[in-house]
């Protein structure tokens, strides 16, 4: 394909939608708030508003869109979501979207399009087998083999968040229940543990803010959040046996020093040449993962 193609990424708080190129690289943005508590039938009018500014300078096939939920995929409707975007279960995103723009619309989760981008030109494109792990206000995973995404049985694949998980047993995931990964290694899971400890509510960025300055409370969280997480990355390096493991989101970079080094001290002998490396596409990479999708059809 050698025009450019448009990504939809439909997140909680934002929606972006990117022109990429048949290199992989954005040519040209939009982007604006997600009215999420408005309702599926705006934050879809948003998503659409922000595609026709960009579609007259891509070529005449399909979108792609990217977003936070379970993905039907032969419909392109939302299986399951969780409450960062209300009312998102059972909408026909791909039917609605398709309607409002005159052209077929592809759709996949969010995280399984930003593995899909960093395998295609991101800091996953040398290896054929990749895990990605996503650490923004939740958790979310995914597995990519001969660049595709392993969806599996139910296009779930990929809750990583949502492994038990020694030192989250007082903590609430946002699934509901208690003591999963989620719980603690997440923007959400910071929040709630310095909570726990001090009384005092702020958000998970200002938990990794405070670390950084000193605050030696703050700084216990994020050291206790980075070892959970490294440990749960090497028991399925283990099990599923990628070639590179990445880490991205927004949280990424404040989890990354203490999640590399507990890593590095339990990965198995048999699997200690598999990297752990942050990801290098930023708030970009599920856009640019959406366009892949509509550019070959196949997470």
């Amino acid at each position: 394909m050698s025009h450019p193609v448009v990504g939809l990424d439909i997140g909680g708080t934002k929606t972006l939608a990117a022109l990429v190129g048949p290199d992989g690289k954005p040519r040209d943005q939009r982007h604006a708030p997600t009215p999420a508590r408005s309702g599926p039938a705006a934050v879809l009018d948003t998503a659409a508003r922000l595609a026709a500014d960009l579609l007259p300078a891509a070529g005449s096939g399909p979108l792609g869109v990217g977003t936070a939920g379970t993905v039907d995929p032969a419909t392109g409707t939302i299986r399951y979501a969780t409450g960062s975007l209300p009312g998102w279960t059972g909408t026909p995103v791909a039917e609605a979207l398709a309607a409002r723009l005159g052209r077929p619309v592809r759709v996949a989760n969010d995280v399984h399009a930003a593995a899909l981008a960093e395998c295609w030109v991101g800091a996953g494109r040398d290896s054929r087998h990749l895990l990605l792990v996503a650490v923004g206000t939740g958790l979310g995973g995914a597995l990519v083999r001969d660049g595709h995404v392993e969806t599996g049985a139910r296009s779930a694949s990929g809750g990583v968040g949502h492994l038990p998980t020694p030192g989250a047993e007082r903590l609430r995931c946002g699934c509901g229940r208690y003591g999963h990964l989620e719980a603690i290694a997440s923007g959400t899971g910071l929040a709630a543990a310095y909570a726990e400890e001090t009384g005092e509510r702020v958000s998970g960025r200002a938990v990794a803010d405070r670390a950084a300055a000193g605050d030696p409370t703050a700084r216990q969280v994020v050291d206790r959040a980075g070892a959970a997480l490294g440990r749960a990355l090497a028991g399925l390096v283990a099990l599923l046996d990628p070639g590179a493991v990445l880490l991205a989101g927004g949280a990424a970079e404040t989890l990354l020093p203490a999640a590399a080094a507990a890593y590095a001290a339990d990965l198995p002998p048999a699997w200690a040449h598999v990297p752990l490396r942050p990801a290098a596409l930023g708030p970009h990479a599920v856009a640019v993962g959406a366009a892949r999708l509509a550019m070959d059809g196949r997470p």
